[in-house]
């Protein structure tokens, strides 16, 4: 049984930052993400990492936001920084399908970007 939980989420203002982290047990996925969901929006992909160290960023976030994960730890992080109002979201870790271990997603945490 694969479980994921994250941590590390919260109020922020506008331009200020925010790590957040995914404890994973079960076996390793050779791909892992963090996906958000903002009020009325669909579901999307923020970045993925794969275990060597391989990255893909929205356009949104790219040069604000770093993933980065522990093989020997088996974590995911998530460094936001220069946040902005549009990036307040519930923030999701998950292991994509396409990973080889099958579908994982972790309980969210909610990130808040006040202006």
């Amino acid at each position: 049984q694969v479980q994921l939980v994250e941590s590390g989420g919260g109020l922020v203002q506008a331009g200020g930052s925010l790590r957040l982290s995914c404890a994973v047990s079960g076996p390793a996925a050779s791909v892992m993400g963090w996906y958000r969901q903002a009020p009325g929006k669909q579901r999307e992909v923020v970045a993925l990492i794969s275990n060597l160290g391989s990255t893909q960023y929205i356009d949104s976030v790219d040069g604000r936001f770093t993933i980065s994960r522990d093989n020997r730890k088996n974590a995911v992080y998530l460094q936001m920084n220069s946040l902005k109002p549009e990036d307040t979201a519930v923030y999701y870790c998950s292991i994509p399908a396409w990973s080889g271990i099958g579908e994982y997603w972790g309980q969210g945490t909610q990130v808040t970007v006040s202006s």
